[in-house]
């Protein structure tokens, strides 16, 4: 048992904001980051044994691509991102971002994102090494972090793997829900827990749907 909680959280930002437009489609909600981070303090502090006041988040770091200026201008993007940015630096988040580019293939054109993974998970491995975290919290269902998972097994730090699987959200790789083995499912958790699905959530106004955008 341990008597203080030092707890890093990293999160997918491509993931996160898929979660959050499933959301906005099933449920006309967002998920509230700072209900989040207590969800996550209390529930660990809960397995611990300890109490909830000595169990801290005390780094949190949010990895996403996104457009230039310019793009996101055009795109009418700008007003998003900065709303959601707002939401992170209130809850102390540190963002991480790199540029997007947009590729023609076939007539169609994609959205390339190049070296986010990496990013995260070289960032995640280095500070939980320097920081000395009692636990690392990811959210993210992407199986290219199985081997940041194992990794940061070895260095004998516990690893929570956060999702929350809906309708409109690629499911959990496999992979990377065994590797974890402590795997946290919030769809089956709020299922059972009306009153922590209330809390999580921030209900939008119906005006408010249009002008957050599918970026949110």
């Amino acid at each position: 048992m341990l008597g203080y909680l030092s707890i890093g959280v990293f999160i997918d930002g491509g993931y996160y904001a898929k979660i959050n437009r499933a959301l906005k489609a099933e449920e006309s909600s967002i998920i509230r980051v700072r209900s989040l981070f207590d969800f996550i303090c209390t529930r660990l502090a809960y397995e611990e044994g300890v109490d909830p006041a000595n169990c801290q988040i005390t780094e949190a770091h949010y990895f996403r691509g996104r457009f230039r200026v310019k793009e996101a201008y055009d795109k009418h993007l700008l007003y998003n991102e900065r709303k959601f940015e707002d939401t992170l630096i209130e809850n102390d988040v540190i963002f991480h971002y790199k540029h997007l580019r947009e590729m023609e293939k076939d007539g169609v054109v994609q959205v390339v994102e190049k070296g986010i993974d990496v990013w995260f998970a070289l960032e995640a491995y280095e500070l939980a090494t320097f920081r000395k975290f009692d636990y690392v919290v990811l959210i993210t269902g992407d199986a290219d972090h199985e081997m940041l998972v194992r990794k940061l097994k070895a260095l004998k730090i516990k690893t929570v793997l956060l999702t929350w699987n809906l309708a409109h959200v690629e499911a959990t790789s496999p992979l990377l829900r065994e590797e974890a083995g402590h795997h946290w499912e919030l769809s089956q958790i709020v299922n059972d827990n009306a009153a922590l699905k209330k809390s999580l959530l921030y209900k939008l106004r119906d005006s408010a749907l249009n002008p957050l955008g599918d970026e949110f």
